[in-house]
């Protein structure tokens, strides 16, 4: 009797542990066969094809969707693009990359019962800084999102200079990452129906390079009409990192470390096109210690030219689309959190070490200064206003100056620009909470783990199941119950907040041009001015004189 018993147990939990496959989808490429997870928490499709590298030039954008025969098993994702990894412990990018060129897949993420209706879909983009990060599961897993009841997708896209080379001529015209990002975006409009999804009702949301992708999405033509509300997180098309000043120079730049010496685009074409993937997987410049790790970020996305038979993702400056109103009006949750750079400080551990960062250098590149008395004047004042009397660089000081201009402020002046020329609704957020899942502090180093507040990315480990810190998730549901509640919420009804509840006994209410506010994510939620600092404040000034 109690081998009986035995036999039993054991079989359930050999049943738990076995993978336990889908009846098939059938997409336009073909029928495809996902998995139930372990825990009958959701349905995974990983892996899933959505577009074809292009043909002769691989700079170009991406070809069809690929067709198949038989049925495809989408029950695996390891697949990430051509990368080099930076250590987040040290700030040194690893020695052996990662990564393939054929990398153009997507996982979709659906409630693990049927429903009656066609659900809304949440498309999450990944940051990394246009040069690295993926959509495995490992790190974006959807256990605390599907089951709210919401279909989520997570997409690759190609990065650093595969993503983002622009030459200006056909071969080579710029933005093949975003135009990677625009077909996963179609794909979803003609296969979501097939998972349960509504592709009318479309969410895009992302961190960091994801959420600067997002704004880019408002502002492309080729993007209109593929999405129906957003969210960016700790990211916008206004950050100085997320805009490619002089594609042409970069592309040159690059080329002297290879031994060549030529400015012509055809004969660049031909260099990088050429290129082993050996070289491919570790393009990237040498940083300057007197400047601040965003120096690195030299590929992201650029203005095109307008060429005959190329469809052009970006051909105005998003500063001025945003002030025109030339893009894609939606209703929108925008947001950072309360101290983005001591994520970066930490990262940016040689120049801390030395503390030789010079303020002039390490201007943001989208601020042009011409007198020279002017720009030391204004150095001057910036460290002091980080710094104070300070000769070292203290790192929890100066964190400010790698937060506020390269992410915090960037995102509440896109904010203003969007209240002056659009009616949507739009949703400001500020995430303070320090629990247990704030990864991005935890990595910052032990000087900040006692700090209070968020820095950049924390806020990821909230919204996504990552299976090595299950255990954790016990000491932070109430966070991760309310951040994801809010965001499904706004997936399904374009408001965060459509009632109060237990949770919320005040609504999240929109960012209004006259007293615009941020709603505080944190143990107690509250509200504060939208330039909730002096420091941002200062940039914001700073930026009306001298923005390029």
């Amino acid at each position: 009797m109690l081998s009986t018993k035995w036999l039993v147990l054991w079989s359930l939990w050999a049943m738990r542990s076995m993978r336990q496959p889908t009846a098939p989808v059938r997409v336009r490429s073909g029928l495809l066969r996902g998995s139930v997870a372990r825990d009958g928490s959701h349905v995974s499709y990983l892996g899933i094809p959505y577009a074809t590298l292009p043909g002769h030039s691989r700079f170009q954008a991406p070809g069809p969707e690929p067709v198949w025969d038989g049925t495809y098993e989408a029950i695996e994702d390891k697949i990430m693009c051509l990368q080099c990894q930076m250590n987040p412990f040290t700030g040194e990018f690893k020695e052996k990359p990662v990564g393939q060129e054929d990398c153009l897949i997507l996982n979709v993420y659906t409630p693990a019962f049927p429903s009656d209706s066609m659900l809304p879909v949440m498309v999450f983009i990944h940051g990394g800084g246009f040069i690295e990060g993926s959509s495995i599961p490992i790190l974006y897993g959807p256990n605390y999102l599907v089951p709210k009841g919401v279909i989520l997708v997570t997409i690759n896209y190609r990065l650093n200079l595969l993503g983002y080379l622009n030459l200006g001529i056909e071969n080579v015209p710029g933005n093949a990452g975003m135009k990677d990002q625009v077909a996963a975006l179609r794909w979803i409009q003609k296969n979501i129906k097939a998972f349960g999804g509504d592709p009318d009702n479309v969410t895009i949301f992302g961190e960091s390079a994801g959420g600067a992708s997002v704004s880019y999405h408002l502002l492309s033509p080729m993007s209109k009409g593929l999405f129906h509300k957003g969210i960016t997180q700790s990211g916008s098309s206004l950050c100085p990192w997320a805009f490619q000043q002089n594609p042409a120079h970069n592309a040159y730049r690059i080329a002297t470390i290879f031994g060549y010496d030529t400015k012509d685009p055809h004969e660049l074409y031909k260099i990088f096109n050429n290129l082993p993937i050996s070289k491919l997987r570790d393009i990237r410049f040498p940083k300057d210690l007197k400047q601040t790790l965003f120096s690195e970020l030299i590929f992201a996305p650029s203005l095109e030219k307008n060429l005959d038979g190329v469809e052009a993702f970006l051909t105005e400056n998003p500063h001025k689309l945003l002030t025109t109103g030339n893009y894609t009006k939606v209703p929108l949750i925008i947001g950072s959190t309360d101290e983005e750079g001591y994520f970066f400080v930490g990262v940016d551990g040689a120049v801390m070490s030395e503390s030789i960062l010079d303020f002039v250098l390490a201007m943001p590149n989208n601020i042009e200064i011409s007198s020279e008395s002017d720009k030391k004047s204004v150095a001057r004042e910036i460290r002091k206003m980080y710094l104070g009397d300070e000769l070292h660089l203290a790192p929890v000081k100066i964190s400010g100056y790698y937060g506020d201009p390269y992410i915090s402020y960037p995102v509440l002046a896109e904010t203003e620009l969007l209240l002056k020329t659009s009616v949507k609704p739009i949703y400001n957020y500020v995430f303070k909470y320090s629990g247990w899942r704030n990864i991005g502090k935890a990595f910052a180093g032990r000087e900040f783990w006692s700090e209070p507040g968020a820095t950049h990315a924390d806020d990821l480990f909230y919204l996504f199941h990552q299976p090595f810190m299950s255990w954790l998730a016990l000491l932070d549901r109430e966070m991760i119950e309310k951040i994801t509640t809010l965001w499904t919420n706004f997936a399904k009804y374009g408001d965060p907040t459509p009632a109060t509840s237990e949770l919320f006994p005040e609504r999240w209410l929109p960012t209004t041009a006259t007293d615009p506010r941020a709603f505080v994510l944190d143990q107690d939620h509250s509200t504060v001015p939208l330039w909730f600092k002096d420091s941002l404040k200062y940039w914001r000034e700073l930026y009306y004189k001298y923005r390029k």
